[in-house]
C-alpha cells in the first residue's frame, strides 16, 4: 500500500517533493523485489492517483472514500499481509531521523513488526536504533484490515539528509531488501506452521 496519493500528497519535503511519490517509488521496486522471490502481491495503487470512487466533490469525500477502498482490496485477499509505504516528517525536529514500523492488533503483527524493526535497525538505523510500536487508533487503514499490518515510516522528510537519502534508488533498495527480507521469512515460517 503505497500511502497517499493523486490531490493527497502526504507530508512535503522542503524542495516539494510529496511524501505519495515516495511512497509509490519505494512500493514499486519492494513488490518487484518480492514477486522475484516467489512472494505474490497486490497493490492499492501503481500510479500516482487516490483510490476513490469517481465523481466525489470534495477533497473529504475522495480522502473517506480511498480508505474505504484500500481496506475493502485488503481485506478481499484470503491471507494477506498489509505492508504500507510511508514516509515520516517532523519540521520542529529537523535532526530527527530513522525508519519505523507500525502494527496494527491482529496476530501476528506484533511479531512481524518487532523482525521488521530489528532488520531496518541493523542496515537503516545504524546509529540509533527505533522500537516497532503498535499504530495509533486513529489511522483507520491500519485498524480495520482483517489481517497482520505492518506501516513502515521509511524515513524523515523534515531532515534534509535523510530526504535527499530517500529519494535515492540506493537507499531504496536497502529499504525494499529489509521489508521484503522480513516478510519473506514471516510467510515462510506461516507456511510451515500451517502445513504441521
Amino acid at each position: 500500500d503505497p500511502g497517499h496519493g493523486g490531490q493527497d500528497g502526504g507530508a512535503v519535503a522542503a524542495d516539494g517533493t510529496a511524501e505519495s511519490e515516495i511512497n509509490l517509488a519505494v512500493s514499486l521496486r519492494l513488490e518487484g523485489i518480492l514477486r522475484f522471490a516467489g512472494v505474490p502481491t497486490e497493490m492499492t495503487r501503481r500510479e500516482d492517483v487516490m483510490v476513490c470512487d469517481p465523481g466525489l466533490s470534495t477533497m473529504r469525500q475522495r480522502k473517506v472514500s480511498d480508505i474505504h477502498n484500500r481496506v475493502e482490496l485488503v481485506n478481499g485477499i484470503p491471507g494477506a499481509v498489509l505492508l504500507s509505504i510511508h514516509q515520516n516528517s517532523l519540521p520542529s525536529s529537523p535532526v530527527t531521523h530513522g525508519a519505523q514500523a507500525f502494527r496494527n492488533r491482529e496476530p501476528e503483527a506484533e511479531a512481524l513488526a518487532q523482525t521488521m524493526q530489528d532488520t531496518l535497525n541493523t542496515v537503516v538505523n545504524t546509529h540509533r536504533a527505533k522500537e516497532p510500536k503498535q499504530i495509533a487508533k486513529s489511522i483507520y487503514l491500519m485498524n480495520h484490515v482483517t489481517v497482520p499490518a505492518v506501516l513502515v515510516e521509511c524515513g524523515f522528510l523534515s531532515n534534509e539528509a535523510e530526504e535527499a537519502k530517500l529519494r535515492s534508488a540506493d537507499h531504496q533498495k536497502k529499504l525494499c531488501c529489509c521489508i521484503a527480507a522480513t516478510v519473506t521469512e514471516f510467510l515462510t515460517r506461516r507456511e510451515s506452521t500451517d502445513i504441521m
